[in-house]
């Protein structure tokens, strides 16, 4: 936690004058008795919301407003999408707009306050990837699905929302990402990694291809996470080279990423011969972390369909 938020509980707690609140409401106070106290809190604190002050916290909340963006264009772009990702075997889900509190903290690195929690033990989607994941090893743990003899494919466009404020242009608190992910086991000689990773690469190629008629770049990029990542760099390069025609980029510079453990990759837009990075990809621990069986693989990618429309926009004047 940043000393600055730090220092606004210290002083929080100071008025109030209760300075183990922290304490009590994170540790002592059962789960579904901490949900009960929350919803009845917020219950009066909209009972004294007036109309003129709703309407006055509407405008000044960034959270809530509409995207500059035509939604036409965009459900159309979606549905091409998940087409296209379909004829690859991928499977089109509409997920929730919540998922489990503490579905992107609790496995992968990022912070719970850059997500938008909620009562009911709930959080605002944040990262679809996140909830495809979960939602995947819930079938394999019920028995659902079974990934022995082949990949689980799923995929999706979602809106979404992030609580830190972007200062760039393009960069939303909310926006649509279309997204895949890809389950099964380990094999050896890296069959998995191979498979999965090929057919993110096609899928997207196809996209671009089709919908925007430009050529993509893939850049990979070796992260810690596996025990020769250097090795899976190349036996991927190797495959992909063998099997696609896209263009592709090889960093062979090991990185420290905690998010991707063995490969991380990029995909890069060509337009009006400007190369711009629009999504990225790689191999996630999140389903090892679920299921509790370091046999299980997962790659996750996505791209954002706010910053490609931005991105048109912004070369058409």
């Amino acid at each position: 936690m940043e000393n600055k938020a730090l220092k606004a509980i210290q002083r929080i707690l100071e008025d109030i004058g209760i300075g183990n609140l922290m304490e009590i409401l994170g540790s002592k106070i059962p789960y579904s008795d901490l949900n009960t106290l929350l919803l009845e809190v917020f219950r009066k604190r909209t009972n004294d919301i007036s109309p003129s002050e709703l309407l006055k916290k509407y405008s000044m909340n960034r959270f809530v407003h509409p995207a500059d963006i035509d939604p036409i264009w965009l459900r159309q772009l979606e549905i091409d999408l998940l087409m296209i990702a379909r004829s690859s075997l991928y499977t089109p889900i509409q997920i929730s707009p919540v998922s489990p509190l503490g579905s992107c903290s609790v496995v992968a690195t990022a912070d719970q306050n850059k997500v938008i929690s909620a009562l009911r033990g709930t959080e605002v989607v944040s990262d679809a990837t996140n909830l495809l994941a979960l939602h995947i090893c819930d079938l394999i743990k019920k028995g659902k699905m079974n990934h022995d003899s082949d990949l689980i494919r799923f995929c999706t466009s979602h809106r979404h929302i992030r609580a830190q404020k972007f200062d760039k242009p393009g960069l939303v608190p909310h926006f649509n990402i279309f997204c895949m992910v890809s389950s099964g086991r380990d094999k050896g000689g890296y069959s998995f990694e191979k498979q999965a990773f090929l057919e993110h690469i096609d899928v997207y190629r196809k996209i671009f291809k089709t919908v925007f008629n430009t050529d993509i770049t893939v850049k990979i990029n070796a992260s810690r996470g596996y025990n020769d990542s250097e090795g899976l760099i190349q036996k991927l390069s190797e495959h992909i080279n063998e099997k696609s025609d896209v263009s592709l980029l090889k960093n062979k510079v090991v990185r420290d990423n905690l998010y991707y453990q063995g490969l991380h990759f990029t995909i890069i837009m060509k337009l009006n011969e400007q190369e711009i990075n629009i999504g990225d990809g790689g191999i996630v621990d999140w389903s090892q972390k679920l299921l509790g069986n370091r046999k299980e693989r997962m790659i996750i990618s996505g791209i954002g369909l706010d910053m490609i429309n931005f991105l048109l926009n912004r070369e058409a004047y």
